[in-house]
């Protein structure tokens, strides 16, 4: 198990378009995807993308819990190499997002409802199927972090954007003003 140091915020690599993989069997990308799980589930988070371990590559590993999945089936942790996502329509809804390369902050960030992806899969396989919901928000969360993008630059309202400690705050005091 080997814990690689999360990018935060302002390091360079976070701003920078990642390479493709030319070669998702090899080696040395399969190490990467393990180490990358070790952090993610270290951190404790649900989606890590490369350049957020400072590896300027195409990859993405994550999982959706059970309770997040609109279904309450989850999906298992995935791996996912050079992927491409397209939208499918228009609609997009707003949720809070946070970020591991954020630490303790929090902001609505819009995003599409349904997506399809596709990518390659470390056993030369191909991953392609529609996801909807909070798979298809954490994806384009963490492929945003392929393209050098940071869910605030996602953001049309900065009022929401803040510590979550503080945020919470403005909650509940709104909370035991109208209560």
């Amino acid at each position: 198990m080997t814990l690689l140091k999360i990018a935060k915020m302002g390091n360079a690599v976070l701003s920078s378009v990642a390479d493709p993989v030319s070669d998702p069997t090899s080696p040395e990308i399969n190490q990467l995807v393990n180490d990358m799980v070790d952090t993610m589930l270290d951190a404790p988070g649900v989606g890590l993308a490369a350049p957020q371990v400072h590896v300027a590559k195409r990859v993405v590993v994550y999982y959706v819990p059970e309770d997040r999945d609109e279904n309450g089936i989850g999906e298992p942790i995935t791996a996912l190499i050079n992927p491409v996502l397209t939208t499918i329509g228009t609609e997009q809804d707003y949720a809070t997002e946070a970020c591991l390369s954020l630490p303790d902050m929090s902001g609505q960030v819009p995003r599409y409802l349904n997506l399809h992806v596709k990518a390659d899969l470390l056993n030369g396989g191909t991953f392609e199927r529609d996801v909807s919901g909070f798979h298809a928000r954490l994806l384009q969360h963490e492929c945003d972090h392929l393209d050098g993008i940071l869910y605030p630059m996602r953001m049309d309202d900065l009022d929401t954007f803040g510590y979550i400690s503080e945020l919470e705050d403005q909650t509940s005091d709104a909370d035991t003003e109208e209560g």
